[in-house]
C-alpha cells in the first residue's frame, strides 16, 4: 500500500510484470482527486479522534465526518510526501506524531508537546516494517540482486533483480511474524517465475520459497490449488525457514529452522526478495490499549476495545484474528461504524464481523486465484464459482474493479466489503 511517483517506460511481458509488481507492493493512484484536510489551527479537543491516516483510518474518517460532522472530527498522519493526501475535506488534520496513549483520561500526546483529548478515539496505525532485525539490513540493500516489494524505497531493486537474473537461485521469504497482506511473499514468486519463462531464463533458474509458516496457505481448500501450482512449475518450497541474515556482499541469506533452534541453512542466491519482519508500531506496544504482544486489544466482533469503552481499532494494528488486508478493512470498517454509531447512543452494539478477509493470489499475468475466507480459516466467497482456481476474470477484478472500489467507494466511507453480495449471488444454494 505505498505509491511510487513514476514508472519505467517498458513493453510487452516486462511491461505486464511492473504492473503487476505495482499492484503487489504500492498502491494505485487514482484519477479522482480528493480534497485535502482543513488547515486552520488544531483544536486541544475532538468527538472523534481517528489516529493513523491510511486505508483504515481514512475510511473512518469519512464515516465519522458523515455521522458528527466534518468539525468534530480530526485525524493525525505524518505523510511521506509521494503523493496528495485524501483527507476528506473540512476534517482536521494534525500534522504530528504520536508519542503517548492516555486511555485513562481520553487523551493522547504528540510529538509537538500538545495534549488532545477525545470522547471517541479510533486507533488505525497500521504495522510497521523491521528490517534492522534481519542482521545485514536494511543496509544490505545498497547492493544489487535482492529487493522487497513492502517498500517504496525497496521495490524498484526487485525488478531491478528480475531484470538482471542470469542463473541461479532465485530466493523468496517469509517472516516469522504477523504480516501485512500475506499473500504478497509469494504473489512475487508466482510473478518472477512467469517472467522467467517470457524471457527463456526459467530453466536456468532454481525458484526457492523459504517460508517459516508450516503451510503455503491457511486455508485447505486455496493451500490445494497453491500446491497443486507448485508442482507444476516445479517451485521449491521450505517450511519453518525463517530468515535472520543476509550477507549482501556474498549474495547469501541465512535461515534458522524453527523445529529445530540453532540450526542454521546458508542459501547463495542470485536474486532475493525480502518480506521483512513486522511488528505494532512502537507507540502502541507499552500503550495501555495493548495486548501482550502490542497489538490494539479488541473484541473480535464488534471493534470495540475490550478494557475502554470509548476506545476501537481497525486495521493492521489490531489482533483481530484475520489477515491484514485491505479487504479486512473494508468488511471491519462497515461493522465499526455500525458499533460506534450504537455506542454513541448508549446501545449495545449487535451487528458482529466474521474475521472476513480476502487475499487475490496473483499466479502469473493474467490469473489470480481469490481467496475469500472468514475467522474459522473456511472459505467464504462472494461470487457463485470455484474461487480456488485460477481465472482471468478475478485477475482483471484485482487489476481494474477493486482499484476503482478502493479509491471512490472504500476511501469516501461507503464500501464495507462484498457481504451484501454474496447474500445476493448465492440466494437459493445451500
Amino acid at each position: 500500500k505505498r505509491l511510487l511517483a513514476s514508472k519505467p517506460n517498458l513493453s510487452g511481458p516486462r511491461a505486464q510484470l511492473f504492473a503487476c509488481l505495482l499492484r503487489l507492493g504500492t498502491q494505485q493512484v487514482s484519477p479522482l482527486q480528493l480534497h485535502t484536510g482543513a488547515s486552520h489551527a488544531a483544536r486541544n479537543h475532538y468527538e472523534v479522534l481517528v489516529l493513523g491516516g491510511g486505508s483504515g483510518g481514512i475510511t473512518m474518517v469519512a464515516r465519522m465526518k458523515r455521522k458528527v460532522g466534518a468539525e468534530n472530527v480530526a485525524v493525525t498522519l505524518v505523510g511521506a510526501g509521494a503523493k496528495q493526501l485524501v483527507i476528506p475535506s473540512g476534517v482536521e488534520w494534525i500534522k504530528a506524531r504520536v508519542v503517548e496513549l492516555n486511555p485513562d483520561k481520553s487523551c493522547i500526546h504528540t510529538d509537538n508537546g500538545k495534549e488532545i483529548s477525545y470522547q471517541y478515539l479510533i486507533i488505525a496505525l497500521g504495522i510497521q516494517l523491521d528490517y534492522e532485525k534481519i542482521k545485514g539490513l536494511p543496509e544490505g540493500f545498497a547492493h544489487p540482486k535482492i529487493g522487497s516489494n513492502y517498500s517504496v524505497k525497496t521495490v524498484e531493486k526487485t525488478w531491478k533483480a528480475l531484470q538482471d537474473f542470469k542463473e541461479g537461485n532465485a530466493v523468496f521469504t517469509f517472516p516469522n511474524t504477523p504480516v501485512e497482506c500475506a499473500g504478497a511473499p509469494q504473489k512475487i514468486m508466482y510473478l518472477s517465475e512467469a517472467y522467467f519463462r517470457e524471457t527463456g531464463k526459467r530453466s536456468k533458474a532454481n525458484i526457492i520459497f523459504n517460508t517459516s509458516l508450516g503451510a503455503i496457505f491457511g486455508v485447505k481448500k486455496y493451500a490445494d490449488a497453491l500446491q497443486e501450482i507448485i508442482r507444476e512449475r516445479n517451485l521449491t518450497v521450505n517450511y519453518k525457514q525463517n530468515l535472520i541474515e543476509v550477507r549482501a556482499n556474498k549474495q547469501e541469506a541465512v535461515f534458522e529452522n524453527l523445529d529445530k533452534p540453532g540450526e542454521t541453512q546458508v542459501i547463495s542466491y542470485e536474486m532475493l526478495h525480502v518480506s521483512p519482519p513486522m511488528s505494532p508500531p512502537d507507540v502502541l506496544k507499552t500503550s495501555p490499549v495493548a495486548d501482550a504482544a502490542g497489538w490494539v486489544d479488541v473484541d473480535k466482533e464488534t471493534l470495540q476495545h475490550k478494557r475502554y469503552p470509548n476506545v476501537f481499532g481497525i486495521g493492521d494494528c489490531t489482533n483481530l484474528p484475520t489477515s491484514k488486508t485491505a479487504a479486512a478493512v473494508a468488511a471491519q470498517s462497515g461493522i465499526l461504524d455500525r458499533t460506534i454509531s450504537l455506542i454513541m447512543k448508549n446501545q449495545t452494539p449487535t451487528k458482529k464481523y466474521d474475521g472476513y478477509t480476502s487475499c487475490p493470489l496473483v499466479t502469473g499475468y493474467n490469473c489470480v486465484i481469490l481467496a475469500e475466507f472468514d475467522y474459522k480459516a473456511e472459505p467464504l466467497e462472494t461470487l457463485p464459482v470455484d474461487q480456488s482456481k485460477e481465472r482471468l476474470s478475478m485477475y482483471l477484478m484485482k487489476a481494474d474493479l477493486m482499484p476503482l472500489l478502493y479509491w471512490n467507494m472504500m476511501l469516501r466511507g461507503y464500501w464495507g466489503g462484498p457481504a451484501f453480495l454474496c447474500k445476493l449471488f448465492h440466494l437459493g444454494m445451500s
